[in-house]
């Protein structure tokens, strides 16, 4: 609940702090007094917009400071989540600077307004005119029921479900537009890359296919050249190996008279051998040598198709040519693998689709059985405010979609007289009964939610005599179980408060400020007498003043 708030610098307020009890509180004043400045001081600590304009001095900052009691509600959790200092009596604190930037604080240390947004949800409901109009729309509709049927946790549930499913239904439509741009890509893909792999492509084997080619297309001239090699070497008079057969001869007869000569017979022995032995190479390449026109054309061939295939890749080698391959296999495979992936993501999402259609339906039997306990309710607070002929026809239909709290369209229709046809809450309720219907609302709610505080604006517009007795006795049954207040223009109601503040407007200086006070029992009698008969009081309004009170 809402302990204490301090406001400093904001709007009229120059400063001001006060306490606040548990049970029900009553606020009154003037019109213009202030009463709305106080809310939105509220509206700032629970994460409103700040706005520069809200300074009454333009060169100071402004600090607003509330204090919550928390330790019933179960928030820890909430606090670990968001990283917040949890406290049994928490501060939130929120500052305007003359720079216009905004700070936020809960127990001093710095939070986002969002995260300020989220945990104000837990703390404070303060109900407007524009949420009485809010009351017409299906997502407040929703909201109530779902707080009757305790439905918390499924949407919880719900929510993640519907978000797994909208991210693989993103997915899958991506994959399958990435599939249908690479299908179109796919036969000429699939056309190079079988060429490629046609050519049967080896590292290396383009520098051995020249050299066979060089040597077959070559076969005469090789020939030649290896025929007069032999008949130089081989000539049995003149040849090379004949001579030097015959050097050696002559330096072996001397080669054992030094070691210079030993030498030199080793080397030219060593010579012999080796020449001797290049010949027998060079005869065994001649016996080999083949003109074969057939070959030399198989050849020519595979070094077109690799020339060839080098051009059309824009490559000089079969080992880019291989690179190549492998890129295309790459893309070849990716089609598969998008195959695979949206198969992957269709099973998916049937199974997103079958816990989605399982959460909603617990969702719609919870709804179907909390709809007639809240026309129930509702109808017995009516009655007690004026409305005995009220009726509700809450009608909850399945759809096929799958829409942000389930798969339920809701119409909540409504009758105020006997013989009257039921229609929209907001053709058919005038203002001061859709005030009582959101008073009887959150009533009802009361008793489901375990919301510390709600700040009643006004909620008694419409109304008057008896109905604001009854409207009041409802918010003091409210109560009992949270807090209440009530900022209001009806003395009934603001006599029924265990505490009564009155929101005034006072000139200090030349400056108008609003203040607020806790009133004693004679100023409450003196506030209620003045709302009652206005500044001229007179005896009868004193006394209806005390009897309220009493």
């Amino acid at each position: 609940m809402l302990t204490s708030l301090s406001i400093k610098n904001f709007a009229l307020i120059e400063k001001l702090s006060i306490e606040f009890d548990n049970g029900f509180s009553t606020i009154t004043g003037e019109t213009g007094a202030g009463k709305s400045i106080l809310l939105g001081a509220l509206g700032l600590v629970l994460g409103k917009r700040a706005d520069l304009s809200a300074l009454k001095n333009k060169e100071e900052k402004c600090v607003i400071e509330a204090q919550f009691s928390i330790s019933k509600y179960n928030l820890q959790s909430f606090f670990e989540t968001h990283n917040f200092d949890y406290d049994a009596f928490t501060i939130i604190r929120r500052e305007i600077l003359p720079s216009g930037k905004s700070r936020a604080f809960v127990n001093d240390s710095p939070v986002g307004v969002s995260d300020l947004q989220e945990l104000g949800v837990y703390l404070i409901d303060i109900h407007s005119q524009q949420q009485t109009q809010e009351l017409s729309e299906e997502k407040i509709q929703f909201e109530i029921i779902d707080a009757i049927g305790q439905n918390g946790t499924l949407l919880q549930q719900y929510g993640q479900a519907l978000k797994n499913y909208k991210a693989n239904k993103s997915d899958l439509q991506k994959q399958r537009e990435a599939y249908a741009n690479a299908q179109k890509e796919q036969d000429y893909t699939t056309f190079l890359l079988n060429e490629l792999v046609e050519a049967k492509l080896v590292s290396g084997s383009q520098e051995e296919l020249e050299e066979q080619f060089q040597q077959l297309n070559n076969v005469e001239f090789i020939k030649e050249n290896l025929d007069k090699t032999l008949a130089l070497a081989e000539e049995e008079q003149i040849g090379v190996i004949q001579n030097l057969k015959e050097v050696r001869s002559h330096l072996q007869k001397i080669a054992n008279l030094t070691s210079e000569y030993q030498v030199i017979f080793e080397r030219v022995d060593s010579v012999l051998i080796e020449f001797d032995d290049i010949i027998s190479e060079v005869n065994v390449l001649a016996e080999q040598l083949v003109n074969d026109p057939e070959q030399l054309e198989v050849l020519n061939q595979k070094l077109q198709l690799l020339y060839s295939l080098q051009k059309k890749h824009q490559v000089n080698s079969v080992e880019e040519l291989l690179i190549v391959q492998n890129e295309l296999e790459q893309k070849a495979f990716a089609v598969q693998h998008l195959e695979d992936a949206i198969e992957k993501l269709e099973n998916e999402l049937i199974a997103n689709e079958n816990e989605l259609d399982k959460v909603a339906a617990s969702l719609h039997q919870n709804r179907e059985k909390a709809i007639p306990v809240l026309a129930k309710k509702l109808v017995q607070y009516l009655v007690q405010l004026g409305m005995p002929n009220s009726q509700f026809n809450i009608q909850l239909t399945q759809k096929k979609s799958y829409f942000a709290n389930g798969t339920d369209e809701l119409q909540f229709l409504f009758s105020a007289n006997k013989g009257s046809d039921f229609g929209l809450l907001k053709k058919v309720a005038s203002g001061g009964e859709m005030s009582r219907i959101m008073l009887a609302v959150k009533a009802v709610l009361a008793q489901y939610s375990k919301l510390p505080t709600i700040i009643f604006d006004e909620i008694d517009t419409g109304v008057s005599g008896e109905i604001a007795n009854k409207m009041a006795f409802i918010m003091e049954e409210m109560s009992s179980t949270m807090q209440v207040f009530s900022i209001t223009h009806l003395p009934q109601i603001a006599a029924r408060g265990k505490q009564h503040f009155k929101v005034f407007k006072e000139t200090v200086g030349n400056q108008t400020q609003s203040n607020i006070i806790r009133l004693t029992q004679d100023q409450r009698v003196q506030e209620l007498a003045e709302m009652i008969s206005g500044k001229d009081l007179s005896e009868a309004a004193i006394n209806h003043a005390k009897t309220l009170l009493n």
